[in-house]
């Protein structure tokens, strides 16, 4: 005999103390529920603090089982439109759970929590669709509620603004110097994707007067906290490195790397509380102003002739930051990182 069992969604938010000053909360208040009260509190007993929940629902309430028989429910949610996206940063962590709550009759209340992930393309809560919008062609004998039809729409019109805005090409060419003149070109051809992408690029060292030794490009995130928000003023900015491609460069004239952005990143968002953005991070090694004799000497005979670099360069370093956007993609897509099915047991 199973007396109830109930579903909410929340969103549980952790910040570091070290790096994060949270103002106190009025509405926080201490967990003092016993284990045996029928109270259900689906972050109950978790760290951080609970900024997003939807109402619970009902799942069924006194259920009776007989020996080997069981029952199936189906539970539906919405999130709301202005919560944040799953993120697990230095600073602070989003983390969405799907909590179940079941008691059993005479026994104290049991949770299960699900862990899933939450990806938000902004813009969408702001539109409006047309009162004359097309009819789309649909089965007559088949109900289908006017919610439904919206959540289809909304799904749509995400995959064409993703689609719009990372398929624009436009070719975007930068001249990389140092203080001594150009070292390359650099060719990319948008600077707006989603995750799952690779990003693309290509450098002309032949266009340079400047030898280039080595170069390295790095894919980061840039994780700000918000100035109000701060422990202490003028803190560093955390960046975290995805995905670097390096390679020496010397003699080379024309050269492309390629990085992709992994399907398990979260695309750049923005709180009251930290802002997340993406960007490319070059450094370049060059020859210095001293440094002679690159192309080392020919030693021996003339029928076997052999090169020789040089023992020791000079060499000066920089580097260059290149800011690019970075969307969600298809949540079908981005769960392909997790494609073993997953099931989660509750024991009463």
């Amino acid at each position: 005999m199973l007396a109830w069992a109930s579903a909410q969604i929340h969103c549980q938010f952790h910040a570091s103390e070290s790096r994060v000053a949270l103002p106190p909360s009025d509405n926080s208040r201490h967990d003092v529920q016993a284990e045996s009260e029928t109270v259900f509190v689906p972050n109950r007993g978790e760290r951080g603090q609970c900024i997003l929940s939807t109402p619970p629902k009902i799942l069924f309430c006194d259920l009776r089982l007989d020996p080997g028989e069981s029952r199936t429910y189906s539970y539906c949610e919405t999130l709301p439109v202005d919560g944040p996206p799953s993120f697990r940063g230095q600073a602070v962590k989003y983390v969405y759970k799907l909590t179940i709550g079941c008691q059993r009759v005479n026994s104290p209340i049991k949770l299960l929590r699900v862990p899933f992930r939450v990806l938000v393309l902004h813009g969408l809560q702001d539109y409006q669709f047309p009162q004359d919008e097309v009819v789309a062609p649909s089965n007559p004998f088949l109900e289908e509620e006017e919610g439904a039809k919206k959540d289809s729409r909304l799904a749509d019109l995400a995959s064409e603004l993703l689609m719009a805005a990372t398929s624009r090409r436009s070719l975007h060419l930068y001249n990389i110097s140092n203080s001594r003149g150009k070292v390359t070109a650099f060719c990319v051809f948008k600077t707006v994707y989603k995750i799952g992408e690779d990003i693309v690029g290509t450098f002309t060292f032949s266009a340079g007067d400047i030898p280039c030794l080595q170069y390295s490009v790095s894919l980061q995130t840039e994780e700000r906290v918000q100035e109000a928000f701060q422990r202490r003023r003028g803190q560093p900015v955390s960046y975290s490195t995805h995905a670097r491609h390096q390679e020496s460069c010397l003699h080379t004239s024309r050269t492309s790397f390629s990085l992709p952005i992994p399907l398990s990143s979260t695309p750049g968002f923005s709180t009251n509380i930290v802002s997340l953005k993406w960007r490319l991070h070059f450094e370049f090694v060059t020859a210095g102003e001293a440094a002679v004799g690159l192309r080392g000497g020919w030693e021996g005979p003339a029928e076997a002739d052999s090169w020789t670099g040089v023992e020791q360069v000079e060499v000066d370093t920089f580097s260059w930051d290149l800011p690019i956007k970075v969307l969600p993609t298809n949540p079908l897509l981005a769960s392909y990182v997790s494609q073993f099915p997953n099931s989660y047991t509750l024991t009463i």
